[in-house]
């Protein structure tokens, strides 16, 4: 600094000092456009260093922000929910772990900040998702790799958005990859008023299939069975009206107008135990049942007869295992035509409760109790 105000005194060469000062401005200008990336920056996010109880071992910690390289992009996010796959994955009882301490959060959106100088895909102002599990969501803000990140257009509803990547996926790839079904069929669902089901509700209706779906009882009930049926869902039956003994098949707990409904050769199942074998016996000769979850936490239970007698199909749906057989283009294809549903009206996302991050305990204990039907998002 000494020296600069020495050459710029009085006695110093007036074209020294307008150098020296050309100079000085070109480093400013310069130091101003890679600021974002030269100085670190802290950002607040969830973080859990052991497997346990969320509500225990999550935890609000100050990050510092890493530079932004070549190929990276920063994201501002925006909203990121809590799903129970980012429960069993803090629990330490998920397909798919992260190495610890780990960032929780396995879907949301954000808004990019900037990208390195080799993106080009992607411009200050995308909104994107994440393409994989794993990349840690719930965080003000990150740097990711610009190859982890799918653009997803701005026009759509904020919650539609943040939920795209993990629910809508599953119901559209169930509805699709097991069963030729054909406008008019049915698709028999448990825990329909889950975010994949209501997913299934909505993608089944605009393709033209007729849904059957089973809920626990509680209750609001009736308030469930209303919610469900504006999302297009046919017909909502709980758990015990399904297990009624003297119900030979489901159609005979229904209105007689429901009588020409084709016995289901699709069920999906989220719950397990009993409710799964219900399924199954409600199931059309051949059918398949596909299991995505098991929020009983009791096996799937099926009869010999069943599968000798009516040949059914037992098979199971993991989001993350599809994504390793297909390319990240097919994924992407996933997105737009998902995007395209929301744009026409024909998917929503699910009932929501928007919480902000620094609340996240109380988010967390929502998203753990039972008969909560709305889904817990963390805005940031």
């Amino acid at each position: 600094m000494w020296v600069f105000r020495g050459l710029s005194g009085p006695r110093a060469p007036a074209q020294l000092q307008q150098g020296l000062l050309a100079a000085w401005c070109r480093c400013c200008r310069a130091s101003s456009s890679y600021s974002a990336s030269a100085q670190p920056s802290r950002v607040r996010a969830l973080v859990y260093g052991n497997h346990g109880d969320p509500a225990k071992v999550v935890q609000l910690k100050n990050l510092e922000l890493a530079a932004v390289g070549g190929s990276d992009v920063r994201v501002r996010m925006l909203a990121a929910p809590i799903n129970p796959s980012d429960i069993n994955m803090i629990q330490g009882n998920y397909g798919l772990l992260p190495k610890l301490p780990a960032v929780g959060g396995n879907e949301g959106v954000g808004e990019v900040i900037e990208v390195g100088s080799s993106v080009t895909g992607l411009k200050p102002g995308d909104w994107v998702i994440p393409a994989n599990a794993g990349l840690g969501t719930w965080r003000t803000e990150a740097v990711f790799s610009g190859e982890a990140l799918i653009r997803v257009p701005g026009d759509i509803p904020l919650q539609s958005a943040a939920t795209l990547g993990v629910n809508p996926c599953t119901a559209y790839r169930m509805l699709m990859d097991f069963e030729q079904l054909q406008p008019g069929d049915s698709v028999i669902q448990n825990a329909s008023n889950s975010g994949v089901g209501q997913a299934v509700i909505q993608i089944a209706a605009a393709l033209g299939l007729r849904t059957i779906n089973v809920v626990r009882d509680r209750p609001d009930i009736q308030k469930l069975t209303d919610r469900l049926k504006n999302l297009g869902a046919e017909h909502v039956v709980t758990e015990e009206e399904l297990r009624l003994p003297e119900t030979k098949n489901i159609f005979q707990v229904m209105p007689l107008h429901a009588m020409d409904m084709p016995q289901p050769r699709l069920a999906l199942n989220c719950v397990g135990g009993k409710s799964s074998t219900e399924l199954l016996r409600h199931l059309a000769p051949g059918g398949t049942m596909v299991t995505y979850g098991g929020m009983a936490k009791q096996p799937v239970i099926a009869s010999v007869s069943l599968l000798i007698f009516k040949d059914l199909k037992l098979r199971g749906f993991w989001l993350s295992q599809w994504k390793k057989k297909h390319s990240p283009d097919e994924f992407k294809e996933l997105i737009f035509t998902l995007c395209e549903l929301i744009r026409q009206g024909q998917l929503t996302a699910p009932s929501c409760s928007e919480i902000p991050l620094q609340d996240y305990q109380q988010a967390l204990e929502a998203s753990m109790k039972p008969f909560v039907s709305s889904k817990q998002i963390l805005t940031m």
